[in-house]
């Protein structure tokens, strides 16, 4: 039984951590909308083809596609099996390993990204960017490396992506 006195936040504390909680809620919120409204697609949809698309073979196992888009197996299977029948990904035995399975982009699933990806950055960049300075961008992507960081183990695109987080 844990008998210390928790450490608790101060007002200054507790504001950053509120303001950033509600970002966390919001941003994501925003940008589903919008690729739902341009785009028909989910957010999380787009990072499961955005993901695909950073591959050169734009190929990967399913388990590192889940381990990048920070979701379960189960969601991004379920995910991958909506976008198969929009014929944007298909799913087949890995060669290499019968236990695995891959996540394969399809021609229209890369022009799919391709149509989508200019209105997604401009979204980005008006939400998020364009809100910053030059100098807070530095302190952002400083902040959540540390975050990161303090969290452990970053996802990137498994241990097949050659490095290439």
């Amino acid at each position: 039984m844990h008998t210390e006195e928790p450490h608790w936040l101060d007002a200054d504390e507790s504001a950053a951590w509120l303001a950033l909680h509600r970002m966390f809620v919001r941003l994501p919120a925003a940008l589903d909308a919008d690729l739902q409204r341009n785009a028909d697609l989910s957010f999380f949809e787009y990072q499961v083809l955005a993901g695909l698309s950073m591959k050169p073979d734009r190929k990967i196992r399913m388990s590192d596609l889940a381990e990048f888009s920070a979701s379960s197996l189960s969601r991004l299977s379920h995910t991958a099996r909506r976008l198969e029948s929009k014929g944007w990904l298909y799913r087949t035995p890995d060669p290499t390993d019968g236990r695995y399975t891959l996540a394969v982009l399809t021609d229209a699933g890369w022009d799919k990204v391709v149509a989508t990806a200019p209105g997604h950055v401009a979204e980005v960049r008006r939400l998020l960017i364009d809100a910053l300075t030059k100098t807070q961008h530095k302190q952002l992507r400083q902040i959540s490396e540390r975050v990161n960081e303090a969290i452990g183990t970053e996802p990137c695109l498994g241990e097949h992506s050659k490095g290439q987080c």
